[in-house]
């Protein structure tokens, strides 16, 4: 019996690949409305700090900033997960870079829940 071979890959790039555009084209939109938000505010009320604090007031902007920070954090947690996996040929030591990447990944992410919803 013959096992037939796939000739592509196990497709597990093309995950990584959708999700990383998926991601910036969260972060894009994001800093669409941060540069509109600045634009417009300037223009009608000036830029300060009461301005901002009114802008991220609204509970839809904390949640939109939420999704575009974890938006970033996913991308770059493929791009930096691709690099040690592509790069570092000790088990060990990627694994050590895996833990912490993931670690410095959720400090960040814990800390933007504090900055914006504190």
């Amino acid at each position: 019996m013959v096992k037939q071979r796939r000739v592509l890959s196990a497709g597990y790039g093309l995950n990584g690949w959708l999700q990383q555009r998926i991601t910036a084209l969260i972060m894009l939109v994001g800093i669409i409305v941060v540069f509109a938000f600045l634009l417009l505010a300037n223009k009608v009320v000036g830029s300060s700090f009461v301005s901002w604090q009114q802008f991220f007031g609204f509970t839809f902007v904390k949640v939109f900033m939420q999704v575009v920070i974890l938006a970033v954090i996913l991308h770059a947690w493929i791009g930096i997960r691709d690099l040690w996996m592509d790069y570092v040929k000790s088990m060990g030591l990627r694994l050590t870079l895996h833990t912490l990447t993931v670690l410095w990944l959720l400090g960040s992410l814990i800390y933007s829940v504090k900055i914006l919803w504190a």
